[in-house]
Order: C-alpha cells, then sequence, then structure tokens
C-alpha cells in the first residue's frame, strides 16, 4: 500500500479545494509598490480605447463607464484593429510633477522604499553600459510609458486597496494526460521595472502565472512539479520537482515564489538575478561577433564573452509584504475557466498600447490570448508551457516502461529472423556478381546488380546496429524500471539545461568609486570624444584610440580585473600587429612561409628514406 506524505489529498476533493491546498506563498521584495488585484475593480477604473489600422487611436468607452460587461461586447472592426484599456490617462507637465510629488510623499509616508544597493550598471563592462544608453536613447523612438504615469498608477492602486484591501488570485484546474494542473493566474495593475527598479521596461497591467502538477494513485493525489513563469526562461526550465528543497523553499507544504521587484517575474530562490537583454543586432554583426568569439576562445584562449547583453537586475530579495497561507496578508481565490467571460470574450490588451515595435512597453493580453489576440500557449497547453507533454505522472511510468520493453523486445524477435534472411540473400547477391565477372556482355546487369548488393549491404548493416542498440535500450529501460518499482528517483534537477541563480554576494563588492564611475565614465567618454573633435580634429584617431585605452584601464583597475585585462590588451594588440605585418610584408611572408613548407617536407622524407 502506497505510504502517502502529509501533502497528498484524496482525489474526491474539489478544485477549489486542490487550489487552496497547495496555492503558492508570494514574497515580495521591499519597496515593491503593485501586487495581484481583481480585475473587476481594475476595468472600473480605466477607459476602453481601439488602435486602427490607419494609426489613429479611438476612444470607446470613458473612464468610470466602463464595466466587465461593456468590455465583453462584441464590436467589429477591421483586420489590425487593437483594443487596449488605459489605466492612467495622459498627463499633462503640471499634472505629472503633481503626481510625483504625492508619490514621494506617500512613500516617505508609508516607508516603502527600495535600496539597489550594487547599481546594475556597474555589474557590467564599458562595452554593456554602451548598448544599455543606447538602448535607454530608443525610448524617444518608441512608444514610452512615462514615470509620472507609474508614479500615477501607484497613487490610484494605494486608493484602490485603501477601499478593499484584497489580494486575489485566479485558480484554474485542468486535466490532461493524466496530470492534474492548478494554475495560479495574478493580475497587477502595473509593471515598474523600468521606473521604479531600473530594468527593461514599464507597462500598464501585467499577468503571471505559476503552476502545480499533480498526479492521482490508490485514490490520492499528490504534487510532483511546480512551474513560475520567468525572465529568459522557456519549458523545462521553468520547473522544479516537488521533493527538490534545494531549489524550492515551503511553508506548511505551500511553495514560496520570490517576485520580482516592480516586473514581477517568478523565481525559486531569493536573491537578485542577471536579467540580460539581447538587443535586435543586424545579422552581419552577429557573425562577425560569432567569428570573432571563436578566435577569441579557441585561438587565443580568452574567456567566452557576449559584448551585446545588456544586464539588468530583477531584485527578488523576498524581504517586503508576503501572501498566502499563514502570511500578513492572506488570498482570496477566483475560480476561472473558458465560461468566464472577460478571460475568453476579450482578446484585447489589459493596459496601455504604447506602440513599442518590441512590444516591451506594450501591455499583455488576458490569461487565454497573446497580445495578437492567438491563443496563449499557458492556456491551451499548459504542459508543453513546463515541458511536461514528454513526461507521464509517476503511477503510467511503470506501465509505460512495461510497453516501450514488449515493443522492443517484439521487434528483437523480428531482428532475430529477419537478419539471417537478409544476410543469406546478400551472400547469394555476392556470389551471382562474382558468376558475372568477365563477361563483357553483362557490364550493365552486372552494375544494376552491384547496387542492389550496395543497397542490401547497407540494410543489413542498419539491422544489426538496430539490434544491437535495442540490447543496450532494453537493459536501460530494465534497470529504470527496477529504480522506479523501488521508489528510487533521478536527479530532481537533470531536465534543467539553464538554471536561474542570484548572483553571488561575492561577486556584488564594487566601492562607491566604482559605481561612479560605472554611472558616468561613458557622458566623461563622450564629452571627451566632443572635446577632442573641436581642439585637435588632425589627429582624431590617435587620440581616441588612446582615450579607449585609458578608459579600458582605468575600468580594469576599478573591478580588480587589471591583470586579465592586460592580458586582452596584449592578445589583442598582437593581433593587430600579426594582421599589419601580414600586410605589410605580404609577398615575403608568403615566400618565408613556402620556404618553411619545403624544408618541412624535404625533413620527412629524408627521414623516411633513411629508414
Amino acid at each position: 500500500m502506497t505510504k502517502w506524505p502529509n501533502d497528498a489529498m484524496p482525489a474526491s476533493t474539489s478544485d477549489l479545494d486542490l487550489l487552496r491546498r497547495y496555492e503558492p506563498i508570494i514574497s515580495f521584495t521591499k519597496g515593491e509598490q503593485f501586487y495581484p488585484s481583481d480585475v473587476e475593480r481594475y476595468v472600473q477604473e480605466c477607459s476602453l480605447w481601439s488602435h486602427h489600422p490607419d494609426g489613429h487611436d479611438e476612444l470607446i468607452i470613458r473612464e468610470g463607464q466602463l464595466s466587465i460587461e461593456r468590455l465583453i461586447e462584441q464590436r467589429p472592426a477591421p483586420f489590425g484593429t487593437v483594443y487596449y484599456l488605459r489605466f492612467i490617462e495622459p498627463l499633462s507637465l503640471a499634472a505629472a510633477a503633481e503626481v510625483l510629488n504625492d508619490q514621494a510623499r506617500l512613500r516617505q509616508r508609508t516607508k516603502n522604499y527600495f535600496h539597489a544597493g550594487l547599481g546594475r550598471l556597474a555589474r557590467g563592462g564599458l562595452l554593456p553600459r554602451v548598448l544599455d544608453a543606447l538602448f535607454t536613447i530608443s525610448f524617444l523612438l518608441r512608444g514610452r510609458v512615462p514615470a509620472a504615469s507609474a508614479a500615477a498608477a501607484e497613487l490610484d492602486y494605494f486608493h484602490l486597496r485603501a477601499q478593499k484591501d484584497e489580494f486575489i488570485y485566479y485558480g484554474r484546474v485542468v486535466r490532461q494526460n493524466g496530470w492534474i494542473v492548478l494554475q495560479y493566474w495574478y493580475f497587477y495593475c502595473y509593471n515598474s521595472w523600468r521606473s521604479g527598479f531600473n530594468g527593461v521596461n514599464d507597462h500598464e497591467a501585467d499577468w503571471e502565472m505559476a503552476a502545480i502538477y499533480l498526479y492521482e494513485e490508490n485514490d490520492y493525489v499528490a504534487p510532483e512539479w511546480v512551474a513560475y513563469a520567468s525572465h529568459d526562461f522557456h519549458g523545462d526550465d521553468l520547473r522544479r520537482r516537488w521533493d527538490d528543497t534545494e531549489q524550492l523553499d515551503f511553508d506548511h507544504g505551500h511553495p514560496i515564489i520570490y517576485s520580482g521587484a516592480g516586473s514581477h517575474a517568478s523565481y525559486f530562490r531569493p536573491g537578485e538575478y542577471q536579467a540580460e537583454a539581447n538587443p535586435d543586432m543586424p545579422w552581419w554583426v552577429r557573425r562577425v561577433s560569432k567569428v570573432w568569439n571563436k578566435l577569441w576562445i579557441d585561438a587565443l584562449g580568452q574567456q567566452k564573452n557576449d559584448p551585446f547583453r545588456i544586464p539588468f537586475v530583477d531584485f527578488a530579495r523576498g524581504d517586503g509584504l508576503s501572501v498566502g497561507h499563514g502570511q500578513p496578508k492572506a488570498w482570496t481565490p477566483e475560480m476561472i475557466d473558458e465560461s468566464t467571460p472577460w478571460v475568453s470574450q476579450y482578446r484585447g490588451l489589459w493596459g496601455l498600447f504604447a506602440r513599442d515595435p518590441v512590444s516591451g512597453e506594450n501591455a499583455p493580453a488576458g490569461p487565454m490570448y497573446n497580445r495578437d489576440g492567438s491563443p496563449r500557449g499557458a492556456w491551451y497547453d499548459p504542459l508543453g508551457f513546463a515541458g511536461l507533454d514528454k513526461v507521464p505522472p509517476p503511477p503510467a511510468a511503470l506501465s509505460l516502461l512495461d510497453e516501450n520493453a514488449k515493443e522492443i523486445q517484439e521487434r528483437q524477435q523480428q531482428l532475430d529472423e529477419l537478419i539471417p534472411q537478409k544476410a543469406a540473400d546478400l551472400q547469394g547477391l555476392g556470389m551471382k556478381l562474382r558468376g558475372m565477372e568477365g563477361s563483357p556482355h553483362l557490364a550493365k546487369q552486372h552494375a544494376l546488380l552491384e547496387k542492389r548488393l550496395n543497397a542490401l549491404g547497407d540494410e543489413v548493416r542498419n539491422l544489426r546496429r538496430e539490434q544491437s542498440e535495442n540490447i543496450a535500450l532494453l537493459h536501460g529501460l530494465t534497470e529504470e524500471k527496477k529504480r522506479l518499482s523501488q521508489g528510487i528517483k533521478d536527479d530532481p534537477r537533470a531536465h534543467i539545461a539553464h538554471i536561474a541563480m542570484p548572483v553571488k554576494m561575492a561577486q556584488l563588492r564594487f566601492d562607491r568609486v566604482g559605481q561612479a564611475w560605472a554611472a558616468f565614465s561613458l557622458s566623461l567618454l563622450l564629452f571627451g570624444i566632443v572635446a577632442l573633435m573641436l581642439l585637435d580634429p588632425g589627429h582624431l584617431l590617435a587620440e581616441l584610440t588612446i582615450v579607449t585605452l585609458v578608459f579600458i584601464t582605468l575600468e580594469a583597475f576599478l573591478r580588480g580585473a587589471f591583470v586579465q585585462t592586460l592580458g586582452r590588451i596584449t592578445a589583442l594588440l598582437a593581433m593587430v600587429s600579426s594582421i599589419i605585418l601580414v600586410l605589410h610584408f605580404g609577398f615575403w611572408v608568403i615566400v618565408g612561409g613556402l620556404l618553411a613548407m619545403a624544408l618541412f617536407l624535404l625533413l620527412q622524407r629524408m627521414r623516411e628514406m633513411s629508414g
């Protein structure tokens, strides 16, 4: 009889009770401004708009007049129309200054301050900071959500909480391929990652999701996997096994989510995560970078370094408010599925359509849809979302192993009969081919027969290879079945290709001078370039080279990487010198190379002759 752990539940437990039993605890970072809230109250605070293919925006329902019922009304529109909500209306300059002032007073009153610690710019080199500057400047050309909008959203959300301090998740239960999937959808009024925590983007509204995967056996259900949506990770990398206590934290059987400040991305361990944005670069730049890295790493033995990655920090410290079972704030669950009107009947965005070409500043769509209105994979394929579409529930694993072993054994029986027959046919063809030799008039038939012989030979070799591989595979299946029968599980992280790990504190040591340098060095470099262009344009190239080397040296000194940087500069200069020598003395380099090759070959042949 199976001995069930304390976290198992009777299979007759209702869906809502299952959601409540395993509902995650979310632990936020101190300074977080937005928490999971109620979509209906949010909708009532919004206006509804449409963006038309010709580029103009149309107000459909004003703020204060919108409801869920009006939101889901069918509105025929041409292809390319985008419906979206707007939580914060456009602010005048005076209104923006006022809300920023009110935000400062609110934080002073609530003492909800965020301290970044080591700044993100100090965590990357000079080139990533150049790309970061270009990324920041790109907001002038893209749809940008102003910082004042984030402040206004924070104030509005504070007033909503003052009316009713409620923390909601939208729970959904799905049964697929033997798994029971508990989905927890969290709605946030605003994503303030950029304005509040120096992250990649801001946008109105935010949807996040966590999932717990249960299996049923002997009239009980038990949890096996947990998956959290997170930056830069997909499929298998999103999930952890329930018994992986090194990666999962629990409180009375409830898994803990450490939420990224402002971004609301979910992490398994508390800490600060190096989230990196990869700007789109032209294909030829990527190709040159790939060739350069190969030369830099393989030929020169230097460390791998992607210069086109911009470092951002996702703070998931877990030192702020916690929501969930046994925490200062409790959850209010609401069940949703395809029959929930706002889930299935509204395909628009849940916040401002900022016209950002890379969608970073555009609001997301709801749980069931992507921004373009197509079905969201996490909704219709919750197993594929966490890479579990290929993994059977534990009770089904043994029977599947038996079925696989049986199929292989049957195939081996077929091969035991087939291989001797094919081998005999191959020998017969070989003798027939030999019988044709010496008969010129049979040349055509000989060529055709030789072709058949070669094909049959390949077939026999492939069958024998398959037979050999099946023996090894059958042994592996037998060993796996033995382990499962004994209750022995494999490595809980064997499925993970890229694991999210917080930055270790030892890597975060950086003094104030270094931080100031990281913040202002790029501006100083640009000022220096302008000064050189104005004062001495005749020697600009040489002076730029010297200034760049000075900046790189200072950067290395402040980072405590002077020796490594000196080695890299030496390797780079050696490469440049080699190229210059080849270009300048190309003829003599070729002559010398040919003489060296001739001498080497002569010595080798003389050694062979003497042997």
